[in-house]
């Protein structure tokens, strides 16, 4: 297992997070997974066991189940080095202040998060989506507050845009907050769309990258083929919608030659899928999760899996985003002036 910096920080993170929204299997994340206490010690072990340090969660995740269960499976005996991730921002009431990102609701679900995983200190606290809303200079200070009072280390966003995430940094320098310095995005071989923004500002700004369901909610695990029914226990049966596919040929292209790779490597699709992600620029860790001890297994040997050029060229290839503008305009008229940043989407078209 490798570590990398999150950002512009010191703390370092092993390159596969394990993500838990498959523990505790109660409302919309039934059809996620349902792991319990049994299940749940069972792979936070293996998962430590392959050297993975970060467990990331989410107040939201069953209701708060999913952190009751990690809380219980660490209680009185948590590792050193290990650190734990969680997020706020969805609704975990029914009453006008029990969503968002207000001081109010933020400081109230802290407290609420470090009591479920019977903890002092969250070591990465994530607001999960973005508030249009609430000012985010009330956001940034009670994300502030919370470090000063010694209940998080560190602070990352989840699911913003691009301008989200600059006008943040912006009120942060300004103010003198804490910094985000991590945000967790969807990004995948099928959904590319974050090479547009989210991944240049994180060159450009160094802010480290967590990727959540990295296998299309298991759409490249290689076991969904071209005209095959989904397996059994699949989200897509399960009435799970993330992430939208737009184009389904274009899927089965990508699929086709994940797994021709994956056959000739011997190794999974998911591997190959994972293993792709953790070379692409400004990526840290790739936040991996499983119904099963089998999949979890697999995931974790991504980690050693690398990618040779022809392979990464082949992938790159058949599931390379349009480029659109104002990217194209600067790839016909500035390519003498790109800076990192701009390659990190514009690199491999550069004559």
């Amino acid at each position: 297992m490798q570590y990398r910096l999150l950002g512009r920080s010191g703390l370092k993170v092993s390159t596969l997070t394990m993500g838990t929204m498959t523990f505790g299997g109660q409302g919309k994340f039934a059809s996620v997974g349902s792991s319990g206490v049994d299940d749940a010690r069972r792979q936070i072990d293996m998962c430590l066991d392959a050297g993975v340090n970060l467990i990331d969660t989410a107040n939201v995740y069953s209701d708060g189940a999913s952190e009751e269960i990690i809380g219980e499976v660490l209680a009185g005996k948590r590792p050193h080095g290990v650190l734990l991730a969680t997020k706020a921002r969805f609704p975990m009431g029914p009453g006008p202040n029990d969503g968002g990102l207000s001081r109010y609701h933020l400081i109230r679900e802290c407290e609420a998060s470090l009591k479920r995983l019977r903890t002092d200190v969250i070591d990465l606290y994530q607001v999960h989506q973005w508030d249009g809303q609430t000012p985010l200079e009330e956001t940034l200070e009670a994300l502030d507050t919370l470090v000063r009072q010694g209940k998080v280390r560190y602070i990352g966003c989840s699911n913003y845009s691009a301008w989200h995430l600059m006008k943040a940094l912006g009120i942060s320098e300004r103010e003198h907050r804490q910094r985000f310095i991590s945000q967790q995005i969807h990004y995948t071989l099928e959904a590319r769309e974050a090479e547009y923004e989210l991944l240049p500002i994180s060159v450009d700004q160094n802010v480290g990258v967590l990727v959540w369901s990295p296998l299309a909610g298991g759409l490249l695990s290689g076991k969904h083929r071209r005209n095959v029914k989904a397996p059994e226990g699949s989200r897509q049966l399960g009435g799970w919608t993330e992430p939208p596919i737009r184009d389904e040929e274009r899927l089965w292209r990508i699929v086709d030659v994940l797994v021709s790779i994956a056959d000739a490597r011997q190794v999974s699709g998911a591997q190959v899928a994972l293993a792709w992600l953790l070379g692409r620029p400004a990526v840290t860790s790739v936040v991996i999760g499983a119904r099963t001890d089998a999949q979890l297994k697999d995931n974790l040997a991504a980690a050693d899996l690398q990618l040779t050029a022809d392979e990464r060229q082949r992938l790159d290839e058949v599931s390379a985003p349009p480029i659109l503008y104002p990217y194209w305009h600067q790839l016909l008229t500035a390519s003498d002036r790109l800076g990192a940043a701009d390659l990190a989407l514009l690199g491999p078209h550069v004559k």
